[in-house]
């Protein structure tokens, strides 16, 4: 069906330069002055102005070439971003001179919402626009059903439990964690015919995911926000991780497994605002906070890809990624 794969993500900076021109990048027709770019410019200089991501989607794509290859797939495998290096309008024309007509997309996504699907799409578009004689590009609508995601983050929920006082572990509580995202934008996730839903379409999948690993670890759970930005007025999904600790603690909750089940892998939101604020508030909680990974390149979320790719799409909800999913609001 395709002669291309195409690993499509958000992009990052690779080193204290590249900061703001990325969250300019970013932020592009919001109106955001540099002022409060550069609050958020010293979270990558906390890390040495290099964001974690472009380490792992480049580890992700080794990994996925050495599994298509075991599995005798012949496709050449190519990498595009929405706000940085390589950006995907460089990445489309690459492919077109190189011949590829039909591409398979996988965005760093698993779930319906404007910014992790309808966005890609937008961005396939308007790249494929600038480009003369652009290849067809097919993405992967959310895949945060499949098998193979639940399991790499179950492994990780698992291993982070059992690095828990093996007493205590029964009143661990799992927490899964996601980026918090516009009250607005969430009611207009997933299809037209889910939108009028409660909770959002976004919302019942990440629900969905927490309560899947909660039940195989056999511990209480809650879902919370994190990476919260935007205008003060503007309603966004809460609780907020940190503050949802604070009840936590109030509750008598002594240990606390943080499972990013929003995320693929440990890139800078990750890295910040979990490993870094959230450890800090436990700490002055006196709440055993350990952080479960992400899926990575776990092996099975690894294999999911090739089924993916291989197999025909497992769409739900109905309509996600079609004409209409994950309006903007």
């Amino acid at each position: 069906m395709f002669d291309a794969f195409l690993l499509l993500s958000f992009g990052g900076p690779e080193g204290p330069d590249d900061v703001m021109p990325f969250l300019r990048n970013v932020t592009r027709g919001r109106g955001i002055p540099d002022e409060r770019l550069a609050e958020v410019a010293e979270h990558y200089y906390h890390f040495g102005g290099v964001s974690p991501i472009n380490a792992q989607n480049k580890a992700l794509l080794a990994a996925i070439e050495a599994d298509f290859a075991e599995h005798g797939i012949n496709l050449p495998l190519y990498w595009g971003n929405r706000n940085w290096h390589p950006m995907l309008e460089d990445t489309i024309r690459q492919m077109r001179d190189d011949g590829v007509r039909r591409v398979v997309a996988f965005a760093t996504a698993a779930y319906s919402s404007y910014s992790a699907c309808r966005q890609y799409l937008d961005d396939i578009d308007r790249a494929r626009a600038a480009v003369p004689d652009a290849p067809e590009i097919v993405k992967i609508p959310p895949f945060y059903h499949h098998p193979g995601f639940i399991t790499s983050h179950l492994d990780g929920a698992r291993a982070a439990l059992e690095s828990i006082e093996p007493s205590r572990r029964q009143e661990t509580h799992l927490v899964g964690v996601a980026h918090s995202i516009p009250v607005a934008m969430a009611a207009a996730s997933g299809s037209r015919d889910t939108r009028d839903a409660q909770p959002s379409e976004y919302e019942r999948q990440l629900r969905y995911v927490t309560a899947k690993l909660a039940a195989e670890l056999g511990t209480p759970w809650t879902l919370a926000w994190q990476s919260r930005s935007g205008a003060p007025h503007v309603p966004w999904l809460e609780p907020d991780i940190n503050d949802h600790l604070r009840e936590l603690a109030k509750a008598g909750v002594r240990d606390v497994v943080l499972s990013p089940v929003g995320f693929v892998s440990d890139h800078l939101e990750v890295a910040w605002d979990l490993d870094v604020e959230a450890v800090a508030t436990a700490g002055d909680l006196g709440i055993n906070l350990v952080r479960a990974a992400t899926s990575g390149t776990h092996p099975a979320f690894v294999a999911m890809i090739r089924d993916l790719c291989t197999h025909e799409f497992v769409r739900e909800p109905a309509g996600c990624c079609g004409a209409n999913c994950c309006a903007a609001r």
